[in-house]
């Protein structure tokens, strides 16, 4: 699906957007108010000219005190009839997120209806970057389609497909490690999480850029997590396809990073530990206990708790060439979504610089992220009687922290590290974002990348 503006022709339609109480526009006529429009949030009014067509229409913002609770209200444009429109934007509208919000809304999965989006076209609005945010918004469409589509044509093989031709698009080296080869260059836990499918567990290793900082970003590619012998029950496995979340957040990124120019200047390398957790005679078992590639030992009481695992390798050799920042993005636990809901993943950090700045630029770009603490205090949870580590801590309380501690212990070395327990789904659908697969802390990232990157 095409993330672009449309040409700004000459007969394009205007669409003026509007704060609660702020005036009409001269061309607008006497027809809103007695059509009643009063700019409420999403409220549309088309112009009549006349003869039977529309000279433009009117979109409304809400209330300015209360708009900040509805992000990208301007997506609700989308909804007007086909043609192409002019957005005239009012006073205290930025004009990039107004003009994301006109992109996103045009974000339709179609693969398996054999339709594409037909509705309104946008002119990128005044004052707006448009490379920029076509740049943005292509990345979070690639996201989006990567968990939108189904475990049955999104596996480890069609995973690392999608890796390759995204390498492909932006110049970048890719290298995948695969089958029994992982446990040849010493990766046992992300061979042994992915062993039971019917398709080979993979590494997969992404470069771009030679020159500056290193940023490794690890993206978590469980392509479909049925919990292994612990199985989940059905109502925990129906969204089990967007458990590859962390991973097509990850290549959304660096989408983003490579069509923006952000990348410019940096050593950007991206790993994806891609597996399916499935369940046959060969899989791993609880109270098993993995050696790591770090050779931390780790006992598995839960089989359900996977994502750690591949991560912990992939984090490992991350390390191994220290870079000055290293990113995990999971979709990792429930405890998170229990503490904050689907909308705030919450992000690790020891470097309070590097916090403030992501905290900053998540509220800036309305990519909303919550600092949690790595709490220390909870390090002996993660400490079983028999191995270094506890992949799944009983009790049941801090799970996201204990998460967290737990991938730390594999993050050492970087020079600064930040990990997001996103969810990776918008449940409900809401402007700009339609219920399904989503995109969540890669723009506050993207706008944080100077000073997270030192």
């Amino acid at each position: 699906m095409s993330a672009t503006f449309a040409p700004d022709t000459s007969d394009a339609s205007p669409l003026w957007a509007l704060w609660q109480g702020d005036p009409l526009p001269e061309d607008a006529g006497t027809w809103p108010e007695a059509a009643g429009f009063s700019a409420k949030s999403g409220e549309i009014c088309l112009l009549p000219d006349g003869s039977g067509g529309l000279k433009g229409a009117l979109l409304g913002l809400g209330d300015r005190s209360t708009a900040a609770r509805e992000r990208f209200t301007l997506a609700r444009a989308t909804s007007l009839p086909k043609g192409i429109w002019r957005p005239v934007l009012p006073e205290g509208l930025d004009p990039d997120e107004a003009a994301l919000a006109l992109l996103l809304g045009q974000y339709r999965f179609t693969r398996y209806k054999g339709s594409t989006y037909a509705g309104a076209q946008f002119v990128c609005p005044d004052g707006a970057d448009a490379r920029h945010i076509e740049a943005i918004a292509a990345g979070e469409f690639l996201t989006r389609d990567l968990i939108n589509t189904p475990a049955s044509d999104m596996g480890p093989v069609q995973l690392e497909s999608a890796a390759r031709a995204l390498a492909s698009e932006i110049g970048a080296s890719i290298e995948v490690t695969t089958g029994a080869a992982l446990l040849d260059a010493n990766f046992p836990m992300i061979h042994a999480v992915g062993r039971a499918s019917d398709q080979e567990p993979r590494l997969i290793d992404i470069r771009l850029g030679e020159q500056g900082p290193l940023v490794t970003i690890v993206g978590k590619g469980v392509c479909f997590d049925t919990g292994g012998l612990d199985i989940k029950p059905p109502a925990s496995m129906g969204l089990m396809k967007k458990d590859m979340g962390g991973a097509a957040t990850a290549l959304g990124l660096l989408k983003m990073l490579a069509g923006t120019g952000a990348a410019d200047g940096l050593r950007l390398r991206v790993l994806i530990p891609a597996v399916e957790n499935s369940i046959s005679a060969n899989a791993f078992r609880p109270q098993d206990v993995l050696t790591s590639r770090k050779g931390l030992t780790v006992e598995v009481n839960n089989t359900d708790a996977e994502g750690r695992l591949v991560l912990a390798d992939a984090l490992t050799l991350a390390t191994e060439e220290k870079p000055d920042l290293l990113i995990s993005l999971a979709t990792l636990t429930g405890a998170a979504r229990v503490a904050l809901g689907p909308d705030v993943p919450p992000f690790y950090c020891d470097d309070d610089a590097v916090a403030h700045a992501l905290a900053k630029a998540a509220k800036t770009v309305r990519d909303p992220l919550w600092q949690m603490p790595f709490w220390e205090p909870y390090e002996p949870l993660i400490e079983p009687a028999i191995a270094d580590l506890d992949n799944a801590p009983s009790g049941g309380m801090a799970g996201s922290i204990t998460a967290a501690l737990f991938l730390r212990r594999f993050a050492e070395g970087a020079g600064r590290y930040l990990h997001l327990d996103i969810y990776g789904w918008q449940p409900v659908a809401a402007p700009g974002r339609p219920k399904g697969g989503v995109g969540q802390g890669a723009r506050a990232i993207l706008a944080a990348l100077p000073e997270l990157a030192g």
